[in-house]
């Protein structure tokens, strides 16, 4: 049967009507607990009243009027990124995937710019960084490029770094034809796998020393999430070149490249566009979440949370040593790492009203809201072990 929607996505079983907070709620009431927060893109929960007001008020005023115009909700919202990132300029899409596409065309215009152009770009396994052709040759998996023809040529997939073997490979693999690295600092559908600090420590001498340009994927991992404001704090670099989405519109669509000013130097105008990308109502919601999300009380409460929420995890995989393995994460881009099937769980879950999101490596991903309740953390925890004895049984 012709389904009027596109069937490429493996929906569950249910449709939700209006949110509140942590929770998701069905056309007849059925209130579910979200621990994935449309797979970390609804920030400050659902149908937040700062944002909401910040999307009322700017919807009143203009909601459209494209890039050829100065649009001073854009400017508002890049000058707080500037003020509070390593970067020097913005340019806004709609989606990460999109913010990928420029990050790979900003990366090979440098060197070309530069008079020696580089071409090749090194990527790791288990990364993902969109649906593009451009972000699938990135990523390189088989489940993402079987079927899709020619792709993009000029990406080299490594092992995930971890140890100091692995940065011998990586060190191995730089050559006079590397324009960039890419890496997210913590993979999300990757299946919650955080890059050790000393490891993007050494991927920034690595570049430094080569010429190479470092990338950071922090579409899901960014905006709060990892208990800073981006997930590379923690390790105390920077890269040159950042991609941004998901959290940073609070569930508004929309998404954000970052990069210094040397590493932008080639993206002059006509380079790249953007119809929608930065429009008046993106921007103002975005600029009410950066407000919120980048005060440091808010992310000391998200430590906080995440610290909470950690410890419960823990002894949920203690307790049920058949079913789990680890707790996986930073912040609260958490994961348990399953022996049983994470899909089962994920749909055992659902009985108890509970969801949660699948990743690789049998993973099962927890991104609830970064402002969720103590109580609904306490929540959490109890369906997680409800459903956990539910599929012992």
């Amino acid at each position: 049967m012709i389904t009027p929607v596109l069937p490429t996505y493996n929906r569950a079983p249910m449709a939700f009507v209006k949110g509140e907070g942590a929770w998701a709620i069905t056309a007849d009431g059925t209130r579910y607990l979200d621990l994935g927060a449309g797979i970390a893109v609804n920030a400050l929960g659902h149908a937040n009243p700062a944002l909401i007001a910040a999307l009322t008020e700017q919807a009143g005023k203009i909601w459209h009027v494209s890039n050829l115009y100065t649009i001073p909700e854009q400017e508002r919202l890049a000058e707080m990124l500037v003020d509070k990132t390593f970067a020097d300029t913005v340019f806004f899409t709609n989606s990460g995937t999109e913010a990928a596409e420029l990050a790979i065309k900003m990366a090979r215009k440098y060197h070309y710019e530069n008079g020696a152009p580089r071409e090749e770009i090194i990527a790791f396994e288990g990364a993902f960084h969109g649906r593009s052709t451009g972000a699938i040759a990135a990523a390189g998996s088989e489940k993402m490029v079987k079927g899709f023809g020619p792709l993009m040529p000029g990406f080299r997939q490594l092992k995930w770094p971890e140890t100091e073997a692995d940065h011998a490979a990586i060190r191995a693999a730089i050559t006079e034809k590397t324009c960039a690295v890419i890496i997210e600092p913590v993979q999300g559908e990757g299946g919650i796998r955080k890059v050790p600090d000393q490891c993007l420590k050494g991927l920034r001498d690595l570049c430094d020393a080569t010429g190479a340009l470092l990338i950071f994927d922090e579409v899901q991992c960014g905006m709060g999430r990892s208990g800073k404001l981006f997930a590379h704090e923690w390790a105390g670099i920077t890269p040159d070149i950042m991609m941004v989405a998901k959290g940073i519109g609070g569930g508004f669509p929309l998404g954000a490249v970052l990069a210094t000013e040397e590493a932008a130097k080639g993206m002059v105008a006509g380079t790249h566009g953007s119809t929608y990308g930065g429009n008046p109502l993106a921007c103002a919601v975005g600029a009410k979440v950066m407000e919120i999300i980048s005060d440091e009380a808010f992310l000391a409460e998200v430590n906080r949370k995440a610290a909470l929420f950690r410890q419960g995890l823990e002894a949920l995989v203690a307790s049920h040593p058949s079913l789990f393995e680890a707790v996986r994460g930073e912040g609260l881009i958490l994961g348990l790492k399953c022996k049983a099937t994470n899909t089962d769980i994920v749909k055992a879950a659902y009985a108890q009203n509970l969801l949660t999101v699948p990743a690789a490596d049998n993973v099962i991903r927890l991104l609830p809201p970064l402002n969720i309740p103590d109580a609904d953390i306490a929540e959490a925890l109890t369906r997680l072990e409800a459903t956990a004895r539910a599929v012992e049984a």
